[in-house]
């Protein structure tokens, strides 16, 4: 139980929450995260948790890096949601599923698809692709 308080208060004092998955690292022009029906300023630093939607407007861009270390950039005019993610630090196994409903993204695959090639996916209105590789770009036209 002392365990379990002392690790609950390390999460607290280090800024982290169970639920985080990532941290917004960059942000360029217009940009907001919504979450739980409301619209949140976004700034460098900000956590990303599942179900988080990051739209970007058209003088937008957006740099992501999640707990297994994948870097996404959302680009101009771009939604991406974080349908689930879930990774274990100690062997990085995990599952990272999310949708980019507009616009474009790159990403570096991290430690997840290192270890399980198939844990990632990215979801677009017309497909979704198995991540297999470390580097990809994706657009989806309006």
């Amino acid at each position: 139980m002392r365990w379990m308080i002392a690790l609950g208060a390390l999460a607290l004092a280090s800024g982290v929450c169970a639920q985080d998955v990532g941290e917004i690292k960059t942000v360029k022009g217009a940009a907001h995260v919504e979450r739980d029906g409301r619209k949140l300023p976004v700034a460098a630093g900000m956590q990303l948790r599942q179900a988080d939607t990051i739209v970007t407007g058209a003088d937008g861009a957006i740099g992501i890096t999640f707990l297994d270390n994948s870097l996404f950039s959302a680009g101009p005019n771009s939604v991406l949601v974080i349908n689930k993610y879930r990774f274990d630090t100690t062997t990085h196994a995990g599952e990272f599923d999310a949708s980019l409903n507009k616009g474009s993204l790159a990403v570096v695959s991290g430690k997840m698809v290192k270890q399980s090639p198939e844990s990632m996916r990215i979801r677009t209105p017309s497909s979704i692709m198995g991540v297999r590789g470390t580097e990809f770009v994706v657009k989806v036209a309006d």
